[in-house]
């Protein structure tokens, strides 16, 4: 199989990264507007060790809401299904910064993705220490789990979100008047903020997702979380993970991924691969536009879908 993904990654790379319609970079976060939208990046590590790259696969870019993932990883080890309490576990159908959905439900997010649920995530893993101490945890986490210690923060993408985060920080406040934030919220989301301005390229990013096809086992051994637990994290991306396209990504693409809106996308196929696409210009959801079609094209040609089984001999 590697050598014919070889093939389809790069007619992929060759026809999306030529594509006209490129989508539109987030500029409601002035260091992500600058970002050039001509690049696009596709990376898969298999589950029998091969990585399959192409395009603008080494270039950095920062994670965003990608993130999400591997900070709820973390604060299910802390506290377990005790997190449920403070945040749910459906689809929000509304956007990801939506306020209106939070007043509706008492304070409690509907689920980890969305971005008032992924500040209660940021508080359960801030665990009364400074920022500091919970990014450096999540630095670690990312560099174990890709193997690889070059992965940092983009200083200038987390002052770019801390001096235009309003509505993170009217989100946050809320929260906190229903004791759902109980950390002060400047640490919050001074945690929050350097989280999502992590940078990765594509390949570290699909190494990174591989415990999430390998039912929570890390590829040099050890377990990085239970199998009932990736099955669990891999259904959330899957319901979740788009904000209110996670359904067409579902009916498009038919895996597990989450995306960021500074163009990346991790996907999941349980027990065959990690990948990680790669295109700033996003769609009117706030998805990479070409990295959702990148991924949709993939999934035709491999049948890599958790709703189908794959072709025979892939």
């Amino acid at each position: 199989m590697a050598a014919n993904l070889e093939i389809i990654v790069s007619d992929i790379a060759a026809t999306i990264g030529s594509a006209d319609d490129r989508g539109r970079v987030a500029s409601y976060i002035p260091e992500l507007a600058k970002v050039d939208p001509g690049q696009f990046g596709i990376a898969i590590a298999t589950a029998n060790g091969d990585m399959i790259t192409g395009g603008d696969c080494a270039v950095g870019f920062s994670i965003q809401s990608i993130s999400k993932v591997f900070a709820l990883t973390l604060a299910l080890g802390k506290v377990g299904d005790q997190l449920w309490e403070r945040v749910g576990r459906e689809p929000s159908g509304t956007a990801f910064n939506s306020i209106v959905q939070l007043e509706h439900e008492h304070g409690i997010p509907r689920n980890p993705f969305i971005n008032a649920g992924a500040i209660v995530v940021t508080d359960i893993n801030l665990g009364g220490h400074q920022p500091r101490v919970a990014i450096g945890e999540m630095l670690r986490f990312l560099r174990y789990l890709a193997g690889d210690e070059d992965i940092a923060i983009n200083e200038a993408v987390a002052a770019s979100e801390t001096a235009s985060g309003f509505r993170n920080m009217a989100l946050a406040n809320y929260m906190r008047a229903f004791d759902n934030v109980r950390h002060p919220v400047d640490l919050v989301l001074g945690a929050y903020f350097h989280q999502c301005a992590i940078e990765m390229n594509c390949r570290q990013l699909a190494l990174a997702g591989r415990y999430l096809m390998l039912d929570g086992r890390h590829p040099d051994g050890g377990r990085v979380v239970s199998p009932s637990r990736a099955r669990r994290i891999n259904a959330l991306m899957l319901t979740c993970g788009h904000y209110d396209a996670s359904g067409d990504f579902a009916f498009r693409v038919g895996m597990p991924g989450k995306s960021g809106v500074g163009g990346g996308i991790l996907a999941i196929v349980p027990g065959r691969a990690s990948i990680a696409v790669w295109s700033p210009g996003l769609n009117a959801s706030g998805n990479s536009h070409l990295g959702t079609l990148a991924l949709e094209e993939l999934a035709r040609h491999t049948g890599w879908s958790i709703f189908s089984p794959a072709p025979a001999g892939s």
